[in-house]
């Protein structure tokens, strides 16, 4: 159904039995996830007057609320403690909403006491929240649902338009800039621009972890797609029954309930056992990754059992790594059904795949979630006494997209790598790599999860397992590091931003670049260069060649609460966050080597405002008395207006 505003020109035209509509637009976001709807939320707030948000779906989110993952992951270790890495940003904004709608619901801003981390949300619930903020800015951003990328127009080397399908319906949307958000970067790829997938091999990047040689065994390889099982408190035994294709020895190394069994059969050495129990009676009360480990908490919604909730209440949701589908080897009826609809479709990568090729891949993925939640009810009374919610409105109650992990990854000015990020040590401090063009901060462990599927006894047809290569696991150390603007520009296409994960990053980088607030930051960072290169009438290109374009962009970013410097201890409503944050990308305010905290209350040193006015190549501060002490903040935001003028 299109949602007619007085902004757009829209016509249905009849051409036989197909129905087309025409829509003009200033800015063009493709997709419907936490990336693409940041962007339009920004894009609006700034000012761009006719957007419109093409979605694949009904739901709105993406990870939050149509991929299901209601947990999200911010954790970040400072003085050898973990801690929640800084919101800022829209993400800052929804997970206030987030808050806000559980203390309604439940009394408390996080009723989920997760072993994961301590911001849940019901899925549902979250897709409400991302209406509200789209409703919020319908004078200007128009959304269209259902609707797949078909064919995309070109003048020259610009991107001007896309034509969508939908059934028997086309849309064709023309606009001045687009920004690709969508899961598997369909406006990069039928546009033509340069885009990989899979692992990029040594010689490319000079990664540490790289493989050696990409080849036919390995060129498929991504971090895995997940369909996760949102599950709620039956009130009563609610067994299920087994999906097709269940094989319960795909399952034995899911918990320490099965372990004996797994061990008979004669998996390769490395595949993957989680030896933990199904289910803990525990509220993780000393926080997020502390013991007990179990299936059932890992990422538990809604803990009614220790918060006294009403019966029904209790929620979690399955994201187990026994749940991943990898994406290297195809069971033989995947491939069998691939090759069917096209010869050699089963020898491509997941990314190069058609939609309706997809659904194939994406069908059996959901068959082994389900299998996945099916062997727990067998092993475990607790699950026993669950269901799987319907909050999706989907027949087979899943959410309606995979979890996704990786995907495309745009070939951009600049393309940030392992070396940038990766350190020896676990704490983190700076990255190598600080870019002058910096639009935000990020932090994250590299983190692939089990990215081979092995056979038992090497049979494609039989139960498989997962296993990690020697290369390629969680947990690899990273520092505090910037996503630069040429990240989000492609090396031969105009009119066309990358957002979401379709960016300038190797495949090790995306592993720690992925996350829900991440890609909300990096679409609100796409929006605010495609407001730049609207205003000023030029191809994202050139602000992200031209300095003082870099800092406009820089400082709508902040402007709008988002951290680009990524130290610990910013308020971003605070007076000095401007002042801070781009003092510091350009080298005038050096951050203490082994602290990730600014200490804006902390009073400066005479050497310390000494060298930051040599930076700056100020001799002095106007007005200033240098017998009254000065904060870091206040020097900051004193030398930050003193440059301003």
């Amino acid at each position: 159904m299109f949602r007619f505003l007085p902004f757009v020109i829209a016509g249905w035209v009849l051409t036989g039995s197909l129905r087309a509509a025409t829509l003009d637009a200033d800015l063009l976001i493709v997709g419907g996830n936490e990336s693409a709807c940041a962007a339009a939320v920004q894009a609006s707030r700034l000012g761009v007057q006719r957007i419109v948000l093409v979605n694949d779906i009904d739901w709105l989110g993406g990870q939050f609320s149509a991929e299901g993952v209601g947990v999200m992951d911010e954790w970040t270790t400072v003085d050898g403690k973990r801690a929640d890495f800084p919101r800022s940003g829209l993400f800052r904004e929804v997970a206030q909403r987030i808050e806000e709608t559980n203390r309604r619901n439940y009394g408390t801003p996080s009723p989920g006491n997760s072993f994961c981390g301590r911001l849940t949300i019901e899925p549902a619930e979250a897709e409400r929240i991302f209406e509200g903020l789209l409703a919020a800015e319908s004078s200007h951003v128009r959304v269209e649902r259902g609707w797949e990328p078909a064919t995309v127009q070109l003048d020259g080397r610009r991107v001007t338009g896309v034509t969508f399908t939908r059934a028997a319906e086309t849309l064709q949307v023309t606009a001045r800039v687009t920004i690709d958000a969508s899961d598997w970067g369909d406006v990069i790829q039928r546009s033509g621009a340069a885009w990989s997938a899979g692992p990029d091999a040594r010689a490319r990047f000079d990664e540490p972890s790289a493989p050696e040689l990409v080849d036919d065994s390995n060129r498929r390889e991504m971090n895995p797609i997940t369909y996760c099982v949102t599950l709620r408190d039956a009130g009563k035994e609610a067994l299920t029954a087994e999906p097709a294709g269940y094989d319960v020895r795909r399952y034995f190394g899911a918990t320490k309930a099965t372990v004996t069994e797994f061990k008979a059969l004669p998996w390769p050495k490395g595949t993957l056992l989680m030896n933990v129990p199904a289910f803990a009676d525990t509220a993780h009360t000393a926080g997020p990754y502390s013991s007990p480990v179990n299936v059932y908490t890992h990422r538990r919604l809604v803990d009614a059992r220790h918060l006294h909730l009403a019966p029904g209440a209790e929620k979690t949701f399955l994201n187990w790594p026994t749940q991943d589908y990898p994406l290297d080897r195809w069971p033989k009826a995947v491939a069998d059904a691939l090759d069917a609809m096209e010869p050699g479709a089963a020898q491509k990568n997941l990314v190069a795949l058609t939609p309706v090729q997809r659904r194939v891949v994406f069908a059996d993925a959901k068959q082994h979630a389900l299998g996945f939640f099916h062997y727990l009810q067998t092993v475990s009374p607790e699950f026993r006494g669950l269901e799987l919610t319907d909050e999706y409105g989907t027949p087979d109650r899943l959410p309606p997209k995979p979890y996704v992990r990786e995907g495309l990854r745009l070939e951009a000015l600049t393309m940030l790598r392992e070396q940038d990020i990766r350190t020896a040590h676990e704490e983190p401090r700076w990255a190598k790599l600080m870019p002058l063009d910096g639009v935000f901060g990020f932090q994250f462990n590299i983190d692939f999860h089990p990215t081979r599927r092995v056979f038992l006894n090497d049979d494609p047809a039989g139960p498989w397992a997962t296993i990690h290569t020697a290369t390629r696991n969680w947990s690899t150390h990273t520092d505090r590091a910037m996503f630069p603007l040429r990240g989000l520009v492609p090396i031969e296409r105009d009119g066309l931003l990358g957002a979401s994960k379709n960016i300038g990053v190797s495949s090790v980088v995306q592993s720690a670049l992925r996350l829900h607030g991440q890609m909300m930051l990096c679409g609100q960072a796409s929006a605010t260069v495609a407001w730049l290169a609207l205003r000023d009438g030029v191809q994202p290109r050139a602000v992200a060649a031209d300095p003082q374009r870099v800092l406009a962009v820089q400082r709508a970013l902040v402007k709008s609460g988002v951290l680009i410097w990524p130290f610990h201890d910013l308020d971003p409503t605070a007076d000095y966050f401007e002042a801070v944050n781009l003092l510091a990308v350009r080298g005038v305010i050096v951050p203490d080597a082994d602290s990730v905290r600014f200490q804006p209350d902390k009073i400066a040193s005479a050497e310390e405002i000494a060298g930051v006015l040599a930076r700056a190549k100020l001799a002095e501060l106007p007005g200033r008395n240098p017998a009254q002490p000065l904060t870091r903040a206040a020097l900051a935001t004193a030398v930050w207006a003193a440059l301003a003028h």
